[in-house]
């Protein structure tokens, strides 16, 4: 053989060895990647119970002080908590020592200190389970419920990015009217033989109050974030108007998603991944009222978007808000870990986890099951939006990995 000949066929079997290698690495990661998410997932089913247990591993610490060690920029609460029905114990039955009218919004709730300082946020029963909100998908008052459904969803998903939440009951005359604050205090009324308040928030009125089953009432209670952990407010991009007859530019505009990619801080970091995944979230729940959101302050866009106020979820499950999902099908990207975490998922399967994480909560049954049957169907939903997207773009573009190292030291 020639020289020349042998220098080309030397050439073109360094290229294949190259490209072999290339493609075997490659195809190594994604393998690799995949079985931790598999792992990842098999280890969430079989933490789906917690069993609310007053005792401690950490007995030199308070429940609140160990949930206050679990934030990080990119988790509210770490993959393994063994002391999560522990904390979450304390939510439901330490003392409450002050009460008062919830921090500002458009939605009746109250600012409770509980024994050892923490505060919650307690967000009462405003309905029955079977009941249907009517109306545009935001409508109606807030669900004590939602905020407990979403929150085990949240673990699911594996995003853990929602502050924990339980179910309470608490008596309005012996509990809260001895510490409430005068504010508070002067929203109390009777109606019937019931205990019922309005508090003081945008749309709270003396007409509409919520009202206890005699002085017991149900509700949530929702862990506060640490202080040294202050929160930044940010315009949610997909928005909506809240006027009749004028819609957002991403409701008119194909091309949205690639004006808010070049503006910070979307145009850099995980936080438009994190808004994909919040509106896959959202629109699991039934949340079309995520007008703004919150992240940690001075982040950079670094942190996480933080899943906060989803009780305006699962108001009709035979509504299916696919404007939700605005962010997925206009960007067509979402993370690999999202997707294969969803496809774990169907086949009944996220229905049965729901049901299964929510069922020892003290104000459980959590959910109607007409609501956990359109979970399933919203999930199929989502998969059909992303094969749409990977027909259209190819998997290489639509399905994006970002998986980052988190730190819990």
């Amino acid at each position: 053989m020639k020289l020349k000949q042998r220098v080309v066929l030397l050439a073109i079997l360094l290229v294949i060895f190259i490209f072999t290698k290339v493609f075997l690495l490659d195809n190594l990661d994604t393998s690799a990647a995949n079985r931790e998410d598999q792992r990842a997932f098999h280890r969430m089913m079989a933490s789906l119970h917690i069993e609310l247990d007053p005792r401690l591993d950490h007995t030199l610490q308070s429940p609140w002080e160990i949930a206050a060690q679990w934030v990080v920029p990119r988790e509210v609460y770490p993959e393994e908590t063994p002391e999560l029905g522990a904390v979450m114990h304390a939510m439901t039955t330490k003392k409450i020592i002050k009460a008062d009218v919830g921090y500002k919004g458009t939605q009746l709730k109250a600012l409770l200190i509980l024994e050892g300082g923490q505060k919650v946020v307690f967000k009462p029963r405003r309905y029955a389970r079977d009941y249907i909100v009517e109306g545009e998908p935001y409508a109606g008052y807030d669900r004590h419920n939602a905020e407990v459904a979403a929150f085990h969803l949240d673990r699911i998903l594996g995003f853990r990015r929602a502050p924990l939440v339980v179910g309470r009951f608490v008596n309005l005359r012996t509990e809260i009217k001895p510490v409430a604050t005068e504010q508070l205090l002067g929203t109390f009324l009777t109606v019937g033989n019931n205990t019922c308040f309005y508090g003081k928030c945008y749309y709270c009125r003396e007409t509409e109050p919520a009202c206890a089953d005699g002085d017991i009432m149900e509700g949530s209670v929702t862990l506060w974030l640490p202080d040294v952990w202050p929160l930044q407010k940010h315009r949610h991009p997909w928005g909506r108007t809240y006027r009749e007859g004028k819609l957002a530019r991403w409701e008119y505009d194909e091309s949205y998603c690639d004006a808010v990619k070049k503006t910070s801080p979307y145009d850099s970091g995980p936080r438009l991944l994190d808004i994909i995944d919040t509106a896959i979230f959202d629109y699991l729940i039934g949340n079309a009222d995520r007008h703004h959101y919150e992240s940690f302050q001075d982040d950079e866009g670094a942190s996480m978007l933080i899943l906060l106020d989803n009780a305006k979820s699962f108001g009709n499950p035979a509504l299916d808000e696919r404007s939700i999902l605005a962010p997925l099908y206009q960007c067509c990207i979402i993370r690999v870990s999202t997707w294969n975490r969803l496809n774990y998922l169907k086949n009944g399967v996220l229905k049965s986890a729901l049901k299964t994480a929510m069922l020892h909560d003290p104000i459980s049954p959590v959910l109607s099951d007409s609501h956990l049957d359109a979970l399933d169907q919203r999930l199929l939903s989502i998969l059909a939006t992303v094969k749409q997207c990977t027909d259209q773009f190819g998997p290489d573009v639509v399905l994006v990995e970002d998986r980052m190292t988190l730190s819990h030291l």
